[in-house]
């Protein structure tokens, strides 16, 4: 006894089930950005800075301090870029002449 709703159900079940297996799944969220640059400390005592950078990646990454000098005739300051390659520890100085206003790390993934 085949009657036309046990067909027409028989029918939803089937097609929910052939379009589970031929559309694709939901995507999940997306992956964590995993940043590639060394973890950087500055340390400003007076008018000198410090910067003490680690690099726990298996990449090179570029560093260069810079530092904008209080006194508008002292000029700010930049170090030369700097590899840190991978499981390295590197520190940076520079300084000013009468105090150091603002200092932060570049850094360019090589």
């Amino acid at each position: 006894m085949n009657s036309p709703l046990r067909r027409t159900a028989a029918l939803l079940f089937a097609g929910a089930a052939l379009a589970g297996a031929v559309c694709p799944p939901a995507l999940a969220a997306p992956a964590p950005v995993v940043t590639r640059e060394a973890e950087c400390g500055i340390r400003i005592r007076g008018s000198h800075a410090t910067a003490h950078c680690f690099n726990g990646n298996s990449t090179i990454d570029r560093v260069q301090l810079h530092i904008e000098c209080l006194r508008w005739w002292d000029p700010d300051m930049d170090t030369a870029p700097v590899e840190v390659t991978p499981a390295r520890h590197i520190s940076l100085t520079q300084r000013c002449w009468l105090g150091i206003r603002h200092a932060w790390v570049t850094h360019d993934p090589g």
